[in-house]
């Protein structure tokens, strides 16, 4: 594939694709905050939710997609429900813009890779939402492992918890799982790219056990990678709505030498206000979601791969599909381990 950088562009233009999702609002204000990128437009199928989105943001709205992308824009951020992601990409690659896509990238395997071969063949960059990546915790924990600091990774010990978001999240028909599906991917991801090497096989249990909901709120994932590393994952709806903070991603790394310790979201204050909760965790560590963002838009100035690619966002999915799979049948699941990119 051959991607052409905008180096020469003074500024980047870029269209949001629906506010379904509660992260497009932080992709709209990092925009706003990136010297040389500007939101041009959204467009949503919910009217109500796009003007209002678009007031917010000083920003047009656009009633139908096709006229966002006929507009003078770069790039979409798509943050639309998981089942449009196959659609609306391939509509963008089509005409030209490259495209960053909320997690998880599809719902099935075969949207996610005729999302990726659809932008290769336009020669567009797809870069998939994971933030975690760029946590200042989660660098240094690269860093560290690729150091060798605590020799070989034996095991990891995984957790993202969060609340229940309710909504289209909850609609199977919209979304294509619960907890499982959305809280799989951050962490299979980082995993990936921790270990740089491939998941083999997923035995999972996967339930609902904590909210009036027809779709699962909670699991338990055991994944053996290629090189034999064992990890476990929580990625459970498990916070109530009172929880000071919406969730967590946390990891226990061992290795022969030592263990590191990983909380993504430790760095916060905590307040307390008799106006609303009584308690609530405000973070005070980087924003993820704008250094996403900025990644992206480095990527498309230099004309080269996001940090995580469509590519990364297949194979994430690929272990929450697996989890489903195993949990259906009672066993463990081997993954296609012949996919490369």
């Amino acid at each position: 594939m051959t991607q052409k950088g905008l180096a020469g562009k003074n500024r980047i233009r870029f269209g949001i694709i629906s506010f379904a999702h509660m992260h497009a609002a932080s992709y709209a204000r990092a925009l706003s905050e990136i010297p040389g990128a500007e939101l041009i437009g959204i467009y949503d199928d919910n009217a109500n939710r796009g003007l209002s989105a678009a007031a917010m943001h000083n920003t047009d709205y656009y009633d139908s997609l096709s006229d966002l992308l006929d507009a003078d824009i770069h790039a979409v951020i798509v943050c639309s429900e998981n089942i449009k992601h196959r659609d609306e990409v391939i509509q963008a690659a089509k005409a030209g813009k490259h495209i960053l896509c909320e997690k998880p990238i599809a719902t099935t395997s075969e949207d996610a890779i005729a999302m990726i071969e659809e932008c290769e063949r336009e020669g567009v960059i797809l870069a998939t939402a994971f933030p975690v990546r760029h946590a200042p915790p989660v660098l240094r924990t690269k860093e560290l492992i690729d150091s060798g600091a605590i020799g070989r990774v034996i095991a990891v010990c995984a957790t993202n918890h969060g609340r229940m978001p309710g909504g289209w999240f909850i609609d199977r028909k919209l979304s294509g799982g619960g907890a499982v599906l959305d809280h799989t991917v951050h962490v299979a991801d980082l995993l990936r790219w921790f270990l740089n090497d491939e998941v083999k096989t997923v035995y999972a249990e996967v339930d609902t056990r904590m909210h009036d909901i027809d779709i699962d709120d909670c699991g338990m994932l055991l994944m053996e990678f290629r090189n034999g590393v064992f990890a476990t994952l929580d990625p459970s709806w498990s916070r109530p709505t009172a929880y000071p903070t919406w969730g967590d991603v946390t990891m226990e790394i061992v290795g022969t030498e030592g263990v590191i310790s990983l909380d993504v979201f430790a760095q916060v204050l905590v307040e307390a206000n008799d106006s609303g909760p009584k308690v609530l965790y405000r973070n005070w560590g980087d924003n993820m979601d704008l250094l996403l963002v900025q990644d992206f838009v480095y990527a498309i100035r230099q004309g080269q791969k996001p940090a995580a690619c469509g590519f990364d966002g297949l194979k994430a999915l690929e272990v929450a599909i697996a989890a489903y799979e195993s949990a259906a049948k009672g066993r463990p699941v081997q993954l296609n381990l012949g996919q490369s990119h």
